[in-house]
C-alpha cells in the first residue's frame, strides 16, 4: 500500500464534505470540511486509529473499515473503488511507463465514421488515435498528443472549450480514475510536470476527485465554424484496460449538425497530400 497516496487521499476527501452533508451543525471551523473526530465517529471507529490513518502510520484497514470510510466521506463507487486500490492494489496490471497503441482494428473503425468525430485516449490521457473529422474539431491540439497537457499549458484550450474550468476538472478526475495503482513513472512524471509548471492543474490535482469520463455534452468554440455543442459518449476498450473510445454527436438538423457538415467539408478540401496519415494513431511520447 502506498500510505501517502491514501493519506493525501483521505485529506483531501474530508475537506470537500460539508458537516451539513451528514446533518451536523457547521458551527465555526477554521479549515473547510469535517474535522477528523468527525469522521472517525460517521465511520464507527476511534479517533486515534482515523489519525494514525491519515499520518500513514496504519497501513491495513480492513474492508470492512474502508467501506465504513467511503460511507463517512461521501465517496461514490468510482472513488470508493480507487481507495480501495490505494490499500489493496490489483495484481499484474500494465508495466511502469509501458507505451500504448490503438489496435489497427479499432483505428479502421474510427476511419469509417466520416461523419462523427472520434478519438481513442490512453490511461494517461494521450492521444492514441483520432479520425480525420476528430482531427479537425481537434486542430488546436497541433502535434500535441497528451490531452491533459494541452488542456493546461496550451492557451488555446480555455478558447476552444467553452466551460474550460468544469472539462479541465474532468479530465483531472478521469486520470486519477484510470490510474489507481500502482503509480507508474509516466504517470509521475505527467502530474510532477504539470504541477510545476501550472497552478490551476496543482489546485485540482491536490482534490483527489475520481471520476471517469462517461456521456455528457461539451460546448466548443471553433476556429473555423464557431460555436458549437456536442454530445459524447465514451466507451472503455476491452481488450485493451485503460484505454478508451470517444464518440462525438451532434443532433440531427441542429446547428452544431451543420457545424460538423461545414467542418467536414473543410477536412476532405485540406486533404492535399493522399500520402498523409497524421490522423492514423498518434505514439505517446
Amino acid at each position: 500500500m502506498d500510505k501517502n497516496r491514501l493519506s493525501e487521499f483521505l485529506r483531501a476527501r474530508r475537506a470537500l464534505v460539508r458537516p451539513e452533508d451528514h446533518g451536523m451543525p457547521a458551527g465555526t471551523r477554521r479549515t473547510p470540511g469535517l474535522r477528523r473526530e468527525e469522521v472517525a465517529v460517521l465511520a464507527g471507529v476511534s479517533t486515534d486509529y482515523y489519525v494514525r490513518l491519515e499520518q500513514g502510520r496504519e497501513r491495513n484497514p480492513s474492508p470492512q473499515v474502508l467501506g465504513a470510510l467511503a460511507a463517512a466521506l461521501l465517496l461514490q463507487d468510482e472513488e470508493a473503488a480507487y481507495l480501495r486500490a490505494i490499500v489493496d492494489p490489483p495484481p499484474g496490471g500494465l508495466p511502469r511507463a509501458a507505451r500504448e497503441y490503438a489496435a489497427p482494428q479499432l483505428v479502421t473503425l474510427l476511419d469509417t465514421w466520416a461523419d462523427t468525430p472520434a478519438l481513442v485516449y490512453g490511461r494517461h490521457l494521450g492521444l492514441l488515435a483520432v479520425n480525420p473529422l476528430g482531427e479537425a474539431l481537434f486542430s488546436w491540439l497541433g502535434s500535441e498528443t497528451s490531452l491533459i497537457t494541452a488542456m493546461f499549458l496550451n492557451p488555446a484550450a480555455r478558447d476552444f472549450y467553452r466551460d474550460w474550468a468544469v472539462v479541465a476538472q474532468g479530465c483531472v478526475a478521469a486520470l486519477r480514475a484510470a490510474n489507481p495503482a500502482p503509480v507508474d513513472q509516466r504517470l509521475q512524471e505527467l502530474v510532477g510536470e504539470l504541477s510545476v509548471r501550472n497552478h490551476d492543474f496543482a489546485r485540482t490535482w491536490a482534490r483527489h476527485e475520481v471520476r471517469a469520463k462517461t456521456a455528457s455534452a461539451k460546448r466548443f468554440h471553433h476556429p473555423l465554424v464557431g460555436d458549437l455543442t456536442l454530445d459524447f459518449e465514451t466507451f472503455a476498450v476491452n481488450s485493451a484496460p485503460g484505454q478508451h473510445l470517444v464518440v462525438y454527436r451532434a443532433e440531427p438538423g441542429s446547428a452544431a449538425d451543420q457545424s460538423l457538415a461545414l467542418l467536414a467539408g473543410f477536412t476532405l478540401t485540406e486533404c492535399a497530400d493522399p500520402q498523409d496519415e497524421g490522423h492514423l494513431p498518434h505514439d505517446l511520447p
